[in-house]
């Protein structure tokens, strides 16, 4: 009777009729997820999917024919293209650049390196306004840095070359603090192990470094094209706007508005978000085979 009555045999038999918790109906540690799910499924909808609901309904009041008579126009076809490319060349061209620095503010000790951390904020911190003013300023032909591309033929402002330049600009910070605490948590004891197991300095980067850095310096190119692909202050004054040239889809979008033409500037917008969704989608993919393959 002891035996039925002890408190490991009613354990036991509560244990054989409680019925198993599935692992997503455990109870949390932390209380108030019910709450806190809610709360963010209401923020994500109210700002981010509802917008995007409204921007995919809004082009179809001209209908199929009228959107697609809209993105196949000379005007939005070169915008539109003016725009990736651009940010696509910028974000590569700010990978082994964010390399660079990042990899100097994290080993190196040196005078001035607050200061050199602090620069690379700069492009957060300044109204993209300010930047454009302050890059065709330097850039335009009279400007320091313009006149001096001028005497060897370089046209920078007014130019695909000087949206480049801008989206160079407002990109780079994006690489930089991606790689910065993946450098900072890099065993060094790995690169000393390769090192006298007698590998160079090639191999090291190549074999050590590079697969390490892989993800976060993707992730980085990615936010900086992200950025790029929607900038709008910083670019529209040193493009010059000129239509089939320099102008780009982000103030195409705007002149289409200020038309009233707000079905135009929705198709247009929605073209830059499925083709901006469908390089993440990319992007991503390849981050996560490079992520499974470092694993192994």
């Amino acid at each position: 009777m002891s035996d039925l009555t002890s408190p490991m045999s009613l354990a036991g038999a509560g244990g054989a009729r409680r019925p198993r918790l599935s692992r997503w109906r455990e109870p949390s540690i932390l209380p108030g997820f019910g709450l806190s799910i809610g709360v963010t499924l209401a923020y994500l909808g109210l700002i981010v999917v509802l917008p995007l609901i409204a921007l995919a309904v809004r082009p179809w009041e001209i209908g199929l024919s009228g959107i697609w008579r809209t993105l196949t126009e000379d005007r939005v076809a070169a915008a539109l293209e003016l725009s990736f490319s651009l940010s696509a060349y910028a974000a590569l061209v700010n990978a082994p650049r964010g390399v660079l620095i990042a990899w100097v503010l994290v080993r190196y000790e040196f005078p001035g390196r607050r200061l050199l951390d602090a620069l690379v904020d700069l492009p957060f911190a300044l109204p993209t306004a300010v930047a454009g003013i302050a890059l065709t300023a330097i850039y335009a032909p009279n400007g320091p840095l313009g006149s001096l591309a001028a005497q060897v033929g370089i046209k920078t402002a007014y130019s695909p070359l000087g949206i480049f330049i801008a989206l160079v600009f407002i990109g780079l910070p994006f690489v930089v603090r991606a790689l910065e605490p993946v450098m900072q948590d890099l065993d060094r004891e790995v690169e000393e192990a390769a090192q006298t197991l007698g590998a160079s300095d090639l191999q090291r980067v190549a074999h050590v470094i590079l697969p390490t850095l892989a993800p976060a310096l993707i992730s980085g190119v990615t936010m900086a094209f992200a950025r790029a692909v929607g900038e709008y202050g910083s670019v529209v004054f040193i493009a010059g706007n000129m239509p089939l040239k320099t102008e780009i889809a982000p103030l195409l979008i705007v002149i289409k508005l200020e038309q009233y033409n707000y079905a135009a500037a929705a198709a247009v917008g929605l073209a830059m978000v499925v083709i901006s969704f469908g390089a993440l989608i990319l992007i991503n993919t390849v981050q996560l085979l490079l992520a499974r393959r470092g694993r192994r």
